[in-house]
This record gives structure tokens, C-alpha cells and sequence, in this order.
């Protein structure tokens, strides 16, 4: 038995309330069940019921046995003083809150149903399996899993404005300097995405703007600044960066942070190469004087002439100093560009809209990713093979917090589909 099920089966009064009475034989009756309680404290809120015709409101605290409220240390604190009914699958010991009182108990031992204590085994039991209601999916209603999705790409989306609240703390509330770090971070991928953050923080937004219009500055900084400029190349226009850096350097009194040793060039293609994403970089940061403001106002469409500008000109033909290209090199991509909205502006805008509590914000952030072709992954080709495919980014984004949050945790009492499956009878 695990307690998950026990608050599952008290949320939705899932036992048989014949006769119902405490350990001790006081008869009761439950009002209302309460609400859970994600915070520190007892497991549900303000519940109310009618213990011997006496009205109580308070919390309810669940537990396997009732003998694991000593060993949580519930009965020294004063927090679970307001516990009105303690739920257990076993009674097995009298406890008492921390001013001295007895909890009345209800023990569900014997009162649940056996087919739903199978269903719930069968359903977070399964062997390998890493969706575990995989052989019940296709049961599920359409209606609950669309809900579902839009509840988990809601879920997610909060998830990440979470993060962007610490890079903002630590910004000062800077939401300049966080859109441009954050933008720069999404720049670097997945396999640099670190340097690239650590690049923003050591070459702040402020400086970059005072250059404006003038290209070579903006690239001479930002190489200089990733230690791409640290050793001698036989190429020219790598010795004229350097001569602009270290005058710049020395004018703002940079401390370089990174060498071309943290950057990854293994198993990329040129088209990644961190030396050409740094270059595009430098061609959005060109005559940008807010980054967020653009973040906050445009659509899409006007967001992709921005975001997908092509690098200057000695980078349409290389992909890094001294490495030609074939072909001319253009902006970024569709999916980086695809990825810079769903990572970096949604997020900020949820932030934004939780900030100042405005909606508006948060809404636009669900458009733009509702605009979005599904992203492409190992975690949507599992759901595919399900038959449940992604319309739109917002969708691969409640996939892919639904899989790494519940489905992989077996978090399945807390999700929709999970407890849909529970219920049907």
C-alpha cells in the first residue's frame, strides 16, 4: 500500500461509508474531504466533518499506518495541531497532536474496494514499460487526454518562468539583462548552452547595446569574450577582431571568463558550430536596444526576420575562422528559431504576466506556442506510437512534461489520464 493511493482514494471519497465510524467507534460522517495541501503541513485543508453530532473543521493528515505520524515527528509540531481526522490503511498505534490530544482515526483497511486496489497495482506495476497505463491508453477518452495536455503545457510553462524568476533575482530585476542571457543560453543548445549563458553574464547587454550599428564591435566582443580571439589564426579578419577587443576590453575593464576550450565542436554539424552560432548571435544583437521589449510586442512572423538575420558577411562563408563554406550560410534554422520561442520567450512572458498579474501576457505566451509545428523528439515518437500525436508545440510541450513528470515518476494518481483509468469501471 502506498499513501499516494490513500490520498487518491480520500479526494474522491472512494471507500465504503456504510457504517462509517472512527477506531474507537464514534460515528462519522465527512462533509468535505478538503483540498490537498502542496505545501508544507498536513496532506489536505480545511476538510469538515461530523464526528457523534459534533461539527469539526480542520486538516486531515494521511498515513499507511497510523503509527507513522511519530516517525514524520507530526506530534512535535505545531502545524498539525488542526488535524480533525487522521486517514490510515492500518491503525496500528494511538498518536496524539502536540498539545497532548488523541486523533480520532479512520482505518480504509477493509473498506476500499479490491478491484481498484488491482487496477492501481496494474496500472504502476507494469514492467517495462515507461508509460505504465500504456495497455489501458487507448481506453481513455479523448476529451480527458486534450485536457490533460493543456493542463501539463500550462504545468511547464510555469515550471520554466520559475527558473527566469531566479535569473531575475540574481539580475536585479533586470528583465533586459535576463531576456538577452536567456536568449543567449537557448543560442548554445543543448551541448552549449552553458558557455553561451556564462558568455552573457560575463558581457553585459548594457555594453553590447552602446555599439549599436557598428557589426565588428558587437563580434569582436563577443569572440574576444568566448576565447575565440585567445590564440593567433593566419586570417585577417580574426587579427582585426582582436585589435577591436582588446581595446574594448581595456576600455570596459572585462574580465574574460571563457577560453575556446569550453565550447563543443564534437559531433556537431557546421551548421552548430558554437563559432557560427556566436556569429548569428551578433547579428540579432546588431542595432537591437531591447530585447525584451521585442520579446513583449511582436508576433511571430515579425519575431523571425528578427531572430533569423543572416551573420555578417565573413560568416556566410565560414563556420569558423579559417573553415570555408561551400555554400552561403544563412540566419538560424526553423527549429532554433522554433526552440528560442518555446524556451526562452513563452517562459518570459508567463514570468512577466505573473509579475505584474496579467493574463494578457500569459495568453499570448499560449498562442505563440498554439502557432508552433509539434516538436520532433524521442519523448513525442512514444506518444505517437500511442496514437496520440501533437498539433502544435504547446502540445509536444504537455507531452514532454507529462512523460518526464509523472508517466517516468509513475506520478499516475496525480494525473488525469492516470486517475480516469482508476475510475472506470
Amino acid at each position: 500500500m502506498q499513501e499516494a493511493f490513500l490520498h487518491f482514494v480520500w479526494q474522491h471519497q472512494y471507500f465504503d461509508k456504510k457504517g462509517l465510524a472512527t477506531t474507537e467507534g464514534l460515528q462519522l460522517t465527512v462533509k468535505r474531504p478538503g483540498y490537498i495541501n502542496t505545501d508544507a503541513g498536513p496532506d489536505f485543508k480545511e476538510g469538515q466533518l461530523t464526528i457523534e453530532g459534533i461539527d469539526w473543521n480542520g486538516s486531515v493528515e494521511i498515513h499507511v499506518k497510523s503509527s507513522d505520524w511519530e516517525q514524520h515527528q507530526h506530534q512535535t509540531d505545531d502545524a498539525y495541531n488542526n488535524v480533525i481526522l487522521h486517514v490510515v490503511w492500518e491503525h496500528n498505534k494511538e498518536v496524539k497532536r502536540a498539545d497532548g490530544t488523541v486523533i480520532p482515526v479512520l482505518e480504509l483497511k477493509n473498506r476500499i474496494e479490491l478491484t481498484l486496489i488491482e487496477r492501481y497495482r496494474k496500472l504502476i506495476n507494469t514492467p517495462g514499460l515507461s508509460i505504465p497505463c500504456e495497455g489501458q491508453f487507448s481506453q481513455v477518452n479523448d476529451v480527458i487526454k486534450i485536457a490533460t495536455l493543456d493542463s501539463m503545457a500550462t504545468e511547464r510553462l510555469h515550471d520554466k518562468s520559475v527558473f527566469i524568476e531566479e535569473v531575475l533575482k540574481r539580475n536585479k530585476g533586470d528583465w533586459e539583462e535576463t531576456a538577452y542571457q536567456l536568449m543567449a543560453k537557448n543560442f548554445g543548445l543543448k551541448v552549449n548552452a552553458e558557455p553561451f549563458q556564462l558568455l552573457a553574464e560575463s558581457l553585459p547587454f548594457k555594453i553590447v547595446k552602446k555599439h549599436g550599428s557598428k557589426k565588428d564591435e558587437i563580434e569582436a566582443l563577443l569572440f574576444g569574450m568566448s576565447g575565440f580571439l585567445d590564440d593567433p589564426v593566419d586570417d585577417d579578419y580574426h587579427q582585426s577582431l582582436i585589435t577591436t577587443y582588446q581595446y574594448l576590453k581595456h576600455k570596459y575593464n572585462l574580465e574574460q571568463k571563457l577560453n575556446k576550450f569550453r565550447w563543443k565542436f564534437l559531433r556537431l554539424r557546421p551548421a552548430n558550430f558554437p563559432s557560427l552560432r556566436i556569429a548569428q548571435f551578433s547579428s540579432i544583437l546588431t542595432d537591437s536596444q531591447s530585447i525584451f521589449e521585442r520579446f513583449l510586442t511582436e508576433d511571430a512572423k515579425t519575431l523571425a526576420q528578427w531572430l533569423r538575420r543572416e551573420p555578417s558577411t565573413y560568416w556566410q562563408s565560414h563556420y569558423n575562422f579559417n573553415s570555408t563554406s561551400a555554400s552561403k550560410i544563412k540566419g538560424i534554422g526553423a527549429s532554433t528559431f522554433d526552440n528560442i520561442i518555446i524556451n526562452t520567450v513563452a517562459p518570459l512572458l508567463v514570468a512577466y504576466g505573473k509579475q505584474i498579474d496579467n493574463q494578457d501576457y500569459i495568453d499570448r505566451a499560449i498562442t505563440l506556442l498554439q502557432d508552433l509545428k509539434a516538436e520532433k523528439n524521442r519523448i513525442t515518437r512514444i506518444w505517437e506510437y500511442l496514437d496520440f500525436k501533437p498539433t502544435s508545440a504547446l502540445d509536444s510541450q504537455g507531452q514532454i512534461q507529462l512523460y518526464n513528470n509523472y508517466c517516468l515518476r509513475k506520478n499516475c494518481l496525480r494525473c488525469s489520464i492516470g486517475t480516469s483509468i482508476l475510475q472506470h469501471r
